[in-house]
C-alpha cells in the first residue's frame, strides 16, 4: 500500500456506510484525514458506525443533515448507490466540494495495476474469469469491486506483483478522478439503471469513464458488434482490443471456424468450452484478450475454460438428475438476461419465471420461447409471463407459490435430457430479499429432488 500524504489533516465527509463506506473511512483515518461517517441508519442499529466509533472516527447517524454541509469539508467519499440528485451531493458539487468514490480511494493508494471490466451484462462473469486465467497463468490476481469485495480493502493489500481485477458498476465510475486501469474491458451496452442516472446518455458516459485516464500505454477491450461501445472506444487514447463472436477479426479476439483466436492465433477449440451460451462467448472473448496481454499462455486459458461453470447465480450449473440438468440463472433479474439465457440451449426447456412486477410487460420473451416446453411462474408477474407463454404456443403452464415449489413441479413436467432453468426475467424483492437467496433455494430443492 502506498502511503500518500495526499490526505493528511484534511477533512472528509463519508457518506453512506455498507461495506465500502467502512473501509474507505478506516483508510482515510489511517492516512492522517479528520473523517466524519454520516449515516442514514440509527446508531443503534448500526453496529459498523459503531466500530468506527471506537477507533476515533466521527459518526452522525440517524438522517442526512444538510447543515453538514457548513462544516468546511474538503472531499465527500460517497456510497456508489447513492444518487447525484441527493441533497447532500448536490449541495456538495454546488459547494465546489469533489465527490468521489472508494474506487479512486483504492488506485491511488495501490501498488498493483488494474484489470478493470464494466458493461451492462456479463461483467461478474468476464471478472471472474479474468482472474481465473491469471491465477491459471501462474499470475498473482486479487478481485475486487463490485463483485463483493471492497477495493480499498483489496488495494491496502495488494504489491506490486499482484493485478487487481476489478469489476465496476456505473454508479462507482462516476465518483473517479485519477483511476486508470492498465487494461478496460466493456462488455456492452444497454440501457439500465436509468432512475439513477436519469437518461441513456449518462449511464453511456458514466461507463464510458473507465478508459477517461487512459493513454496509448493502456487497453481498452471493446465488443465490435455494439456500435455504443465503439463509440466510445472511437473516442479513447487506449490502444483499442476488439472482441467479435460473430466474425473473423484482423486484430483481437474472434471466433473462426469453430475456434476462439486471438491476434490470428487459434487458442482453443469452442466445443471444448464448459460454459454455455453465446453472450458468455463474448465474455469469454473479452477475458481471453485481457489474459492474453497479460502474458498468460494458452494452456492456461484453456484449463480454464474446459472446467469453468459459471458463476453462482449466473446461468450456473447446478447438477443433473435421471438426464435433466438444473441451471440457476436467479440472477437475470431483467428479460434481456432471460433471452440470454434461453439462447444458450437448443434442448427443450422447463422454464421457472416471475417476480417483482416493475410495471413492464414481457412480449419482448415471445421469440425466443420456442424451445420452452413447460412454463412454471410464481410471484407477482405470473399473470403477465403466463400470458405471453400461452401466445408463443406453450401448452404447459403452471403457477406455484415459491421457488422451492416450482423444482418438483417443473421436475414432474420433465423429461429426459431436458434442461430445468430457473431464469425469472424480474427482480426477487416481491417473495425475496436477494436474487442470491432466490438461487440458493432453488439450488437447494435441486439438492433436496436429488
Amino acid at each position: 500500500m502506498k502511503l500518500i500524504t495526499t490526505y493528511h489533516h484534511k477533512k472528509i465527509l463519508v457518506l453512506g456506510l455498507a461495506k465500502s463506506g467502512v473501509t474507505a473511512a478506516s483508510l482515510l483515518h489511517k492516512l492522517g484525514a479528520f473523517v466524519t461517517v454520516n449515516d442514514q441508519k440509527p446508531l443503534s442499529e448500526n453496529p459498523e458506525a459503531q466500530g468506527l466509533l471506537e477507533q476515533g472516527i466521527k459518526v452522525i447517524c440517524g438522517e442526512h443533515p444538510i447543515e453538514l454541509l457548513d462544516e468546511g469539508f474538503e472531499l465527500i467519499v460517497k456510497n456508489p448507490g447513492i444518487p447525484y440528485h441527493n441533497p447532500m451531493i448536490r449541495g456538495a458539487l454546488e459547494m465546489g466540494i469533489p465527490v468521489i468514490t472508494e474506487v479512486e480511494l483504492a488506485y491511488q493508494i495501490s501498488e498493483a495495476p488494474f484489470i478493470a471490466i464494466t458493461g451492462t451484462n456479463g461483467k461478474t462473469t468476464t471478472t471472474t474469469l479474468v482472474h481465473e486465467m491469471l491465477k491459471s497463468g501462474g499470475k498473482s490476481p486479487l478481485i475486487a469491486g463490485n463483485i463483493g469485495t471492497v477495493a480499498s480493502g483489496v488495494a491496502q493489500k495488494a504489491t506490486e506483483e499482484d493485478t487487481i481485477v476489478i469489476e465496476l458498476s456505473s454508479f462507482q465510475l462516476m465518483g473517479i478522478e485519477t483511476f486508470n486501469p492498465r487494461i478496460a474491458i466493456i462488455t456492452n451496452l444497454y440501457d439500465a439503471h436509468l432512475d439513477y442516472h436519469g437518461t441513456r446518455s449518462e449511464y453511456f458516459d458514466a461507463k464510458a469513464n473507465i478508459t477517461g485516464n487512459q493513454t496509448s500505454t493502456e487497453y481498452l477491450i471493446v465488443n465490435a458488434e455494439q456500435d455504443e461501445v465503439m463509440e466510445i472506444a472511437r473516442k479513447s487514447k487506449a490502444t483499442i482490443i476488439p472482441f467479435s463472436a460473430k466474425r473473423k477479426l484482423e486484430t483481437g479476439a474472434y471466433t473462426e471456424n469453430g475456434w476462439i483466436c486471438f491476434n490470428g492465433q487459434r487458442v482453443m477449440e469452442m466445443d471444448k468450452i464448459m460454459l454455455p451460451g453465446a453472450h458468455n462467448l463474448e465474455n469469454i472473448l473479452s477475458a481471453m484478450a485481457a489474459a492474453k496481454l497479460t502474458g498468460v499462455e494458452n494452456d492456461a486459458i484453456q484449463n480454464v475454460l474446459q472446467t469453468f461453470s459459471g458463476v453462482k447465480h449466473r446461468l450456473q450449473f447446478v447438477g443433473e438428475l435421471d438426464g435433466r440438468k438444473f441451471y440457476n440463472d436467479s440472477k437475470a433479474t431483467n428479460i434481456l438476461a432471460t433471452v440470454n439465457a434461453l439462447a444458450a440451449f437448443k434442448q427443450p426447456i422447463v422454464l421457472l419465471a416471475g417476480g417483482l412486477d416493475r410495471g413492464n410487460e414481457f412480449d419482448e420473451l415471445i421469440p425466443y420461447l420456442k424451445n420452452v416446453k413447460a412454463l412454471i411462474t410464481f410471484g407477482q408477474t405470473a399473470d403477465k409471463i403466463e400470458r405471453v407463454g400461452r401466445e408463443a404456443g406453450i401448452k404447459m403452464i403452471k403457477r406455484v407459490d415459491n421457488v422451492e415449489i416450482a423444482v418438483p413441479e417443473a421436475y414432474a413436467l420433465s423429461s429426459q435430457g431436458d434442461v430445468i432453468l430457473l431464469s425469472p426475467a424480474c427482480a426477487s424483492w416481491d417473495q425475496y430479499k436477494t436474487f442470491e437467496v432466490r438461487g440458493d433455494i432453488f439450488t437447494g430443492a435441486v439438492n433436496k429432488l436429488k
